[in-house]
Parts: C-alpha cells; sequence; structure tokens
C-alpha cells in the first residue's frame, strides 16, 4: 500500500495509472469494520481503491468534540494494508487539503434544515466543502459512503450530483455489533458500562420497527417514553421523516425511515432504521 501525506505526491501517483478505475472511501480515520466493508466495496468494483484519513476542523461545530476525536492512525494503516487497499492519503495538516481552495457555500434545497443540520450548525457546509475538496483531488470514479450517516449521504449525492456527474456515490449497508449498535468511531469512547446502555438505542428501534402504528406522532411518543425509561441515554432527537426528502412525516409507508441522535455519557451518537 502506498501512503501519500501531500496531495501533490498522491496526484503524480495517479497520474500514471490513467485508463484504471478508482474508488475512493473518505474517513476521518479510527477506522473499525464498518469502513473496511467500504474498502471491500471499492475494491470489488473498481482498480485501485483511496482511503483518505483527515480529520476536518471545519465540520466539527464543538471544539471538544474535535479534540476528543480519536486519532489512531498507526492501527488504521495496519488495518487498510490488511484489507488490501492500494492507496492512503493521509494529509498531515488542513492546509494540505485547502491550499488554494475557496470555501464554498453549498445549497441542499431542505434536505439539511433538520436533524443533524439543525442540531449542529455549520456541519454539513464543513462536511460539503472537505467531501467536495477530496473529490476534487482525487477523481474518483466511485465513492463509497455507509448509510449510518444518511443525511450526510444524501447530502454527498446532491453535491456530486451538480459539481462532479461523472462520479458514482455509492451507499453501503450499516455495519453493527453483535448487540446491533452501529459501527462508529466514537464507541471506543464508551466505557464498558456506557457500551452497554448504548445497546438500548438500536433495541428500541428495532421494537419500533416491529408496532403496527402508522401515525408518525404516536410512534414517535411511543419511541420517545421507551428512552425516558433508559437512564444513562439523553435524547438529542428522534424522527420520523421520508427518505428521499429527509421531511418529517405524518404517516409511516414505505419510504419512512427513522433517525435518531442521543447522548451516552459525553459521547454523542448517531443512527438510524428504514420503517
Amino acid at each position: 500500500m502506498f501512503t501519500f501525506t501531500t496531495t501533490a505526491a498522491l496526484q503524480k501517483h495517479l497520474q500514471a495509472q490513467q485508463g484504471k478505475t478508482i474508488g475512493f472511501v473518505p474517513t476521518m480515520g479510527a477506522l473499525h469494520v464498518g469502513h473496511i466493508s467500504l474498502i471491500e466495496q471499492s475494491l470489488a468494483n473498481t482498480d485501485i481503491t483511496i482511503c483518505s484519513i483527515f480529520v476536518n476542523p471545519t465540520q466539527f461545530n464543538n471544539a471538544a468534540d474535535f479534540d476528543k476525536y480519536p486519532r489512531t492512525i498507526s492501527d488504521d494503516r495496519t488495518m487498510l494494508e490488511k484489507a488490501g487497499c492500494h492507496i492512503l492519503y493521509a494529509p498531515e495538516t488542513p492546509d494540505e487539503v485547502y491550499r488554494g481552495y475557496a470555501t464554498q457555500s453549498f445549497d441542499f434545497d431542505g434536505l439539511d434544515s433538520s436533524m443533524e443540520g439543525y442540531f449542529r450548525p455549520g456541519h454539513f457546509q464543513g462536511m460539503a466543502n472537505v467531501v467536495y475538496r477530496l473529490f476534487a483531488i482525487v477523481n474518483p470514479d466511485k465513492a463509497f459512503f455507509g448509510e449510518k450517516d444518511y443525511q450526510q449521504l444524501a447530502l454527498v449525492r446532491t453535491m456530486a450530483a451538480t459539481h462532479f456527474p461523472a462520479l458514482e456515490v455509492v451507499p453501503c449497508n450499516t455495519l453493527r455489533e453483535a448487540d446491533g449498535l452501529a459501527m462508529s468511531s466514537r464507541n471506543r469512547r464508551l466505557s464498558e458500562e456506557e457500551r452497554a446502555i448504548a445497546s438500548h438505542i438500536p433495541r428500541i428501534l428495532k421494537e419500533a420497527m416491529q408496532l403496527e402504528i402508522t401515525d408518525a406522532k404516536q410512534l414517535k411518543f411511543w419511541v420517545e417514553a421507551e428512552f425516558a425509561k433508559v437512564e444513562g441515554i439523553r435524547l438529542e432527537y428522534f424522527e420520523i421523516a421520508d427518505s428521499n426528502t429527509l421531511q418529517v412525516i405524518d404517516s409511516v409507508g414505505k419510504n419512512s425511515r427513522m433517525f435518531i441522535a442521543a447522548y451516552v455519557g459525553d459521547v454523542r451518537l448517531i443512527d438510524n432504521m428504514g420503517l
């Protein structure tokens, strides 16, 4: 596996790979099996697989969250090598990514107005700018994103359709731990006790899926009441929205999806499941 810390070195290497399809998996590191599943999807569908590791400061609306974000580059590199990843792009400073780039303001036609967009002001603009910049640097044919960050995936697709029309954004299923908790780099910040508490998130969502309730407000009330019974979880939001528009809906149908953000200790976890 080749490792590049500068944009110039990466692009020089890629120029020699003309004619080969490029798959790209952008990450912030602290890799887990879920990330590796994206690498495997890329390996199966493209000639060259590139993973980027860059903890992007502009998408953290909470400075403490940025400081606490786990950085495990040595372990990450080992995981990528074992998976068969071809290239690691690991810029060491924000300037390496953003040099010569003018920050843009992206229009997401309302997709960013609710849920994560509402509770994390500025997050999606920061995310979109770094993904735009990484797409421009790598120039991939396919980019692979997990559905755990479902709203982010929707926004990346919108941005790519406008600015990188030849790029295919490939959604990949959420991978889960044995107890159902969605795999996340933030999980490693949980204590053993907090980790057990966090397992109630997928449990309650799965139970909600089994209920024969078509009134979205009634289902939301039931879910919120269930979380109120669990000591140690602070629910930030729970919404039932249309999978395509991400707008809150009144009636549960085939395109309905549950979205949640909750704190366990000081660790913020998100998840979503289709209904």
